[in-house]
This record gives C-alpha cells, sequence and structure tokens, in this order.
C-alpha cells in the first residue's frame, strides 16, 4: 500500500475482460466502462485511450468521461496523460503554469498516482478538459471550441503537407462544442485572416480575433519552444461575450529544451517571431509587433526567467520525487529525472539570453 501521498492516488477499475478488449485496437476511439476512485468517492466511467503516436508506448494514456455522477469537480472529462517521453514529467504542467502566469487562459494541471486494478502504473498528468464545463467553471460564456488537431491549423489558405490550397478553411480542426454554424465564423476569420490588405487587417481583425491575448499565448509559445504548438496543438474558442476567438494552450509535453521524442532541442531553435500564417501577418503591423516585443520583454525580466521559475520547478521537482521511484515504466530513468531541474533551468537560461539578444538586434530597448 502507498502511505499518505503529496499528490492525489486514483484507483482505477476496469473489467479485465474489457481490458483485454480495449488493447486488442489500441487505435480504436471506443470506450469501456469501468470505475475510478478519487478522494475516497467512486465514479462509474467511460475510458479509452487517448493520443496518436504515444498509444504505441507500454505506459498508456487515457481519456475519462464522467457518467454517474455526472461530473467530478465540475469536470465532465479528464484527460491522464502518461508523459512518457518526458523523463522529467512536468513540462507540460510548467508550462500552463507559466501561461497562466503570463495571462494567458490554460487548463489546470495535477500529477496523480494511478492504480488500475491493484497494479501501479506510476505517476500521471491530470489535465483539465477544455469544453464548455471548462468555461463554466470560469464563469465564461463560450460559442465555441475548436480543437487544432494537426498541421492544417496554420492559419492558412494553404495546406501544411501537401502546400496546396485547402479543400475547406476547416482543415486542422475539429469542433469540440458549439453548432455547425460557428464553423462558418471560424472559416470567415481564416479568409480574413489572409485577405485583409495591412491596414484593413490592422482594423478589422480584433472583430475575429482577441488580439492582445494571441500575442501573449505567441509570446509564451516563443518562450517555451514548443515546435508544433504553433500549427497545432492549441484550442481555439469564442467567447460568448466579446464575440471574438481566444487561443489556448495544449499538449506542451516538447517543451523547456526537449522535443516530441525527448531529445534536445538547441535553445534559438525557435525564432523570435514563432511562425504560422497569423502571426507573421499580426506582426507585419507595427502596433502590433511593438506590443509583442514589449510584452515579451516584460515576460523575459519577469517570469520566463530562472528565478521565478526555479522555486516552481523544485516544488513540482520534490512533491514527485518519491512517486517516481514507484512508476514501474520511470523509475529505470530516475537518475535522468533528477538531473532535468537543471536542465530546463539551464534552458531557461540560455533561451532568455537568446530572446533578449534578438530583441536587441530588433532595436528594441
Amino acid at each position: 500500500m502507498l502511505k499518505k501521498a503529496d499528490i492525489p492516488i486514483y484507483n482505477l477499475f476496469i473489467n479485465p475482460k474489457s481490458l483485454i478488449d480495449l488493447k486488442k485496437d489500441i487505435w480504436a476511439e471506443k470506450s469501456v466502462t469501468g470505475k475510478i476512485n478519487i478522494q475516497n468517492k467512486k465514479h462509474d466511467i467511460d475510458i479509452r485511450y487517448r493520443g496518436y503516436y504515444v498509444r504505441e508506448f507500454e505506459k498508456k494514456s487515457y481519456h475519462i468521461h464522467f457518467y454517474k455522477p455526472r461530473t467530478w469537480n465540475g469536470a465532465k472529462e479528464l484527460h491522464l496523460n502518461a508523459e512518457y517521453k518526458d523523463h522529467s514529467l512536468i513540462r507540460n504542467k510548467l508550462s500552463f503554469d507559466f501561461f497562466s502566469s503570463i495571462g494567458v487562459m490554460a487548463p489546470s494541471a495535477e500529477h496523480v498516482f494511478l492504480v488500475l486494478n491493484g497494479k501501479q502504473e506510476g505517476v500521471y498528468l491530470q489535465l483539465e478538459s477544455v469544453d464548455e464545463y471548462f468555461f463554466k467553471k470560469r464563469n465564461i460564456p463560450v460559442q465555441s471550441i475548436f480543437y487544432a488537431i494537426d498541421g492544417d491549423a496554420n492559419f492558412s489558405l494553404i495546406s501544411e503537407y501537401d502546400n496546396a490550397p485547402k479543400r475547406s478553411l476547416e482543415m486542422g480542426y475539429e469542433i469540440k462544442y458549439g453548432p455547425d454554424e460557428e464553423c462558418l465564423i471560424l472559416q470567415e476569420f481564416i479568409f480574413k485572416a489572409n485577405t485583409l490588405l495591412r491596414e484593413e487587417f490592422e482594423r478589422e481583425i480584433g472583430n475575429y480575433i482577441d488580439v492582445e491575448k494571441y500575442l501573449l499565448w505567441l509570446a509564451g509559445a516563443v518562450c517555451t519552444q514548443n515546435y508544433d504548438g504553433f500549427v497545432q496543438n492549441y484550442a481555439l474558442c469564442r467567447n460568448g461575450d466579446g464575440g471574438v476567438f481566444e487561443i489556448l494552450p495544449w499538449d506542451y509535453d516538447a517543451t523547456w529544451g526537449r522535443d516530441v521524442h525527448g531529445e534536445i532541442m538547441d535553445y534559438d531553435y525557435v525564432r523570435i517571431e514563432g511562425f504560422n500564417t497569423l502571426s507573421a501577418r499580426m506582426l507585419d503591423v507595427p502596433s502590433f509587433r511593438n506590443l509583442y516585443y514589449k510584452n515579451l520583454d516584460q515576460i523575459l525580466n519577469h517570469q520566463f526567467t530562472v528565478d521565478f521559475m526555479e522555486p516552481i520547478i523544485q516544488d513540482i521537482y520534490t512533491n514527485l520525487r518519491p512517486f517516481v521511484l514507484k512508476d514501474p515504466y520511470k523509475k529505470m530513468y530516475f537518475e535522468q529525472f533528477d538531473m532535468e531541474p537543471e536542465f530546463i533551468c539551464k534552458f531557461i537560461t540560455d533561451r532568455n539570453n537568446f530572446l533578449k539578444s534578438e530583441l536587441k538586434k530588433l532595436g528594441f530597448n
């Protein structure tokens, strides 16, 4: 038995026959029924594997849907990420906490220890789903939510994959919430983002997306250096109050100096402007570009610093360390786990210096 935890222990129960059925086809989107015990309360759930290439790993990630009771802690569903290729186990959480600190709305993230049918499965990251319940918890009305699921969510008229005109401007997105009519609004936004003249763009693009929040998100993506995050791995949500889109980060494990395979990504790999069509158009407008540089400069002097981030990193690392030793899939990488906080701090120092140097070259003081 595990002793009293500094991170919650989730006990998951799936009928062995259902578990065999789940394992037959790891790519299937079908769910099986199960039960999960959270804080001594049992919940009836549907559960399936989640993610794309990560389904091939021995340690699986899960998508959980509550149906009795219908919600847990105000959520209808949650994600349990194995974070298999991130030997620090903290990059996703660190990213979302960082985005929140700079004023970008982001999902909450919490580490838990998962036990499946009495067998210890190890440390997982519980991620809040970006859905209508996400906004309800925050008392924010929402009209629609789109997930950017592949590289065609590049805000362009051209496909990322064959360099040909897109058959539809919805390519790269799946609608998570909202009526079908919202797809027409998304298409109009992407079309306008590509076809407005510079002066029109500056004047009108704010009718479609919150410019200041987008530029804050861009600064966060540039700092953390999520290479995929500019053209996928985000949620696009249309706020019910202002009627404009807002962008939220998602899947940020390939950050803080490592790529999706856990390999080192040089601190200067992603340029200061980031990339995608909307970012290029935004930064082509002097007023938007100056706002972006101003935001980035403030972040580089406050949040994206070792002074700010190291205590956060150390706190998460200290809480996780005893549980990594009990993780059957990660304990063999324990030495690397111990080295990752220093590695992340070194990346912050190098990336910060690089971005400040780039700002200086661009004449921003």
